[in-house]
């Protein structure tokens, strides 16, 4: 079993003021960021960072990228060659894709380049096929609607799924995941809020996603001080109920908030003291701390052999310091805790210290569903009987394991590992049936 460490620190982010490219520069930013990633390989970081902005060299020095760039290799296996190098669009920004191919994984280095034609932001992410055989097409029957969640300065994009016919339909808001998700939650070739809202629209569900904060605002998000799980979830799922609540064909009194991994932990503080979520489904939601899950997807990665490397092994040291600085009493609101590479600030983890998921849900009164994979080794068994615990003897809680299904709720064989996400899937049918059914059951149920 190849160990791939990199599920957990997939994304080495240095985010600094990220805007438009040059229209005259597009042609040649491909062969540049091809040659940045050659420069990286052949360890010439002072070359590399000759080409950041000023804020990416200030973050990034050439010491620090020499650091990134060995945990990345320590992560993934020994830098083999790069592939093709495609130029993308998001937004304002200019994002050049180099097909990277390392010992034990396939990745894509995300070169973001800002206006003044310097790097702007590096990422390295889960590699996703760029010509995919055929085209996803919207099932027959379905209307999808571009909808705007949220006022500014935090408008967030969205598309509204309906099933056939007028309704007045019951519907669902689909919360992401940690990171910044797009309205998908796409995960390498893999798209699971697709999946979900093109499931559910087909069994007459109405369903509600959006891009999430950090990934619509990724530079004014990383300013805000304080920062916490209010404002990189909470507050724009509370706004997506509220949009479907005043939305012709939904039926205000049958909105429900389903949350998958960080978002199901968020969805019992988004239905507190909000009467119009009629009920919750909590996918892969976690109820121990984050910091505790770092270090347990980090050891089961690293004993997926039965091995440890000395990469490995500091990793695992790392995993712990980062806990220990996360759990450490003296932090304060304005600290920066380093997460493998990506900063985040004291307050967002302060905030989670406070925040019980499990408590929260068990002084909510209304319909919830627990669904859990059983080869999840991010958010795991340990969490699904945690909620067990915290809900027993709840009136309207129904708990669901899936033994073959990992974290994005897709099948496989044996032990989990984050290679099954570069591989194309589906959720799986009988959960996105078993959802539906559990819905009409309970739509128009006590709130």
């Amino acid at each position: 079993m190849r160990k791939t460490l990199f599920s957990v620190v997939i994304v080495m982010l240095i985010t600094a003021s990220v805007v438009a490219a040059a229209p005259s520069a597009h042609g040649a930013l491909t062969v540049r960021a091809k040659a940045l990633v050659g420069d990286l390989a052949a360890g010439r970081m002072h070359a590399v960072t000759a080409q950041f902005d000023a804020r990416m060299r200030s973050a990034l020095p050439p010491a620090k990228l020499a650091q990134v760039w060995a945990q990345i290799q320590a992560q993934a296996g020994a830098f083999r060659s790069t592939g093709d190098a495609t130029l993308t669009h998001a937004g304002r920004y200019r994002i050049v894709l180099v097909d990277c191919a390392f010992a034990h994984a396939h990745l894509d280095a995300k070169v973001v380049y800002g206006s003044s034609g310097k790097v702007s932001g590096l990422f390295f992410v889960p590699h996703a096929p760029r010509h995919p055989k055929r085209a996803a097409v919207l099932p027959a029957g379905l209307i999808e609607r571009a909808v705007t969640v949220g006022r500014a300065p935090w408008k967030l994009p969205g598309t509204l799924t309906l099933p056939p016919g007028q309704g007045p339909f019951p519907a669902v808001v689909l919360v992401a995941g940690s990171g910044p998700q797009d309205q998908d939650e796409t995960i390498g070739p893999n798209k699971i809020f697709r999946d979900l809202a093109w499931g559910l629209a087909q069994k007459g569900i109405a369903v509600l996603r959006y891009e999430k904060r950090t990934k619509q605002y990724p530079v004014a998000c990383a300013k805000l001080h304080p920062f916490t799980l209010d404002d990189e979830t909470i507050d724009d799922a509370r706004a997506a109920v509220t949009l479907l609540a005043h939305t012709r064909h939904i039926d205000r009194h049958e909105i429900f908030v389903l949350g998958h991994s960080l978002g199901g932990m968020a969805a019992p503080r988004i239905a507190k003291n909000d009467p119009q979520v009629a009920g919750l489904i909590i996918m892969a939601g976690s109820v121990r701390p984050l910091q505790d899950l770092i270090v347990s997807q980090v050891l089961y990665l690293a004993r997926l052999d039965h091995s440890l490397s000395p990469a490995e092994e500091h990793q695992i040291a790392e995993a712990r310091a980062i806990k220990a600085k996360i759990d450490d009493p003296k932090l304060r609101a304005g600290d920066t805790i380093n997460v493998f590479g990506a900063k985040t600030p004291g307050s967002y983890w302060l905030f989670l210290r406070r925040y019980h998921p499990d408590r929260v849900a068990a002084g909510l009164h209304i319909p919830m569903l627990i669904l859990q994979g059983g080869r999840d080794y991010q958010v795991t068994q340990a969490d699904f009987r945690l909620w067990k615990q915290a809900l027993n003897g709840h009136p309207n809680v129904t708990f669901k394991l899936y033994p073959e299904l990992n974290h994005l709720f897709m099948a496989g064989h044996g032990p989990s590992s984050p290679e099954e996400y570069s591989k194309p899937g589906h959720v799986d049918g009988q959960v996105i049936g078993d959802i539906a059914t559990w819905i009409q059951e309970h739509a128009g149920g006590e709130q």
